[in-house]
């Protein structure tokens, strides 16, 4: 039997025997599909969750009050953690490295304007925040550069705060009340819609100083600090640590850079994708399984067709070579169909449920594909082995 001898065999046998191949391909088919769509869903959300946090800008590092680790044993009152202030901020301004700071507190207050109200997320900034966290001004302008211990009274608007409170209407000059204090209305936020799922446009901006009075608070929430590109991120923690030591006499504060926080997320989110991945990969061990089982079946019900072959010539390689190829065959005829109804299935969640992040990541599709044609090699080397062995008269006698 020369080799395209062997392919005609090998395609006879799959197709005068349709109910076994399909059977065969499908576990291998579904097992395929279920590692597609849980890693496209693992890889979108992913991806989903990472740009929602680099949108704002990678090179950002974050000072808050009170030290994470722990070092030492109790100091009584002497170890109770220094707040943060404004002057903390205005201090790391001075840092070689540092291209903004911004003092930060929040809170939840009742605004009301024009007859109207509504309780809104309302922040404490500094004029550095739009540039920093990359926000666009729609209307007017942002907070100006007063003296951030004692600024003006002025308010910045969210694009949807605009919208319930004036109607969509100019507000500039518009007086608005934040809790028991009154400002002047000077911007508009440009929409920044909703980030896992807290809305930015929902929201009023204050002066900082102004905002810590408002909430009733002595200390900041925390300082973002943004960092020229190309700067090392131990370099700029070291700065940034150095001058608040030099401030506080200790290191009683956290500094969290971004790209730490992202690095980390990023570890968790693969692992996740993974474990999904595993999860679709026991449909595919049964399927499997199920060709293990049916090439056993079939080289028993093929015991007088493989007796004839022998005898007709045939060597103990060719008919190895004769079951791998049709297991092979099988695995890739099932991998391609997984592969088809896979990416199917995930294009179109993509299109119709629009807010589950959906993403196909090819490589694992490669892999997929690749991998079921070694399960359908593997799977085969024992039937293989075992039709090879049998004895050509005994075949021959069999019926």
């Amino acid at each position: 039997m020369n080799t395209i001898d062997t392919l005609h065999f090998t395609f006879r046998s799959l197709t005068s025997h349709r109910l076994r191949t399909i059977l065969s391909a499908s576990g291998i088919a579904i097992g395929i599909a279920a590692v597609i769509l849980l890693t496209a869903i693992g890889d979108g959300i992913q991806r989903f969750v990472l740009s929602e946090f680099t949108q704002f800008g990678t090179n950002i590092v974050t000072v808050t009050p009170g030290k994470v680790s722990t070092h030492g044993g109790s100091l009584g009152a002497i170890g109770s953690a220094r707040i943060l202030t404004i002057d903390d901020a205005m201090a790391l301004k001075h840092s070689r490295y540092v291209q903004h700071t911004n003092a930060s507190v929040m809170g939840n207050a009742e605004i009301r304007a024009q007859g109207r109200s509504r309780r809104v997320t309302v922040f404490g900034q500094g004029p550095d925040f739009a540039h920093a966290f990359n926000m666009q001004v729609g209307i007017g302008q942002f907070l100006p550069d007063d003296d951030p211990r004692n600024p003006r009274a002025y308010a910045v608007l969210g694009a949807k705060v605009h919208t319930e409170l004036f109607d969509g209407q100019n507000p500039l000059g518009a007086i608005l009340q934040v809790g028991g204090s009154r400002f002047r209305v000077i911007g508009v936020m440009a929409s920044k819609g909703q980030i896992l799922d807290f809305d930015l446009d929902d929201t009023v901006f204050i002066p900082t100083a102004r905002a810590l009075e408002v909430f009733n608070r002595e200390g900041l929430m925390e300082i973002n600090i943004t960092y020229h590109p190309g700067i090392p991120v131990d370099t700029i923690v070291e700065d940034i640590n150095r001058i608040l030591v030099a401030r506080h006499g200790r290191e009683d504060f956290t500094i969290i850079p971004q790209q730490q926080m992202l690095s980390t997320m990023s570890t968790v989110l693969n692992v996740l994708k993974f474990a999904v991945a595993a999860l679709g990969g026991i449909s595919l061990l049964v399927g499997a399984v199920g060709m293990v089982t049916l090439m056993h079946i079939a080289v028993a019900e093929r015991v007088s067709e493989i007796g004839l072959l022998t005898a007709l010539g045939a060597t103990r390689a060719r008919i190895r070579i004769l079951f791998l190829m049709e297991s092979t065959a099988l695995s890739t005829l099932g991998g391609l169909a997984g592969l088809i109804i896979g990416t199917g299935i995930a294009w179109l969640l993509s299109i119709f449920v629009s807010n589950l992040p959906v993403h196909i990541p090819w490589d694992f599709v490669i892999g997929a594909l690749a991998l079921s044609m070694l399960i359908g090699l593997a799977a085969g080397v024992v039937p293989a082995m075992r039709a090879a062995k049998l004895n050509p008269v005994d075949a021959l006698r069999a019926e």
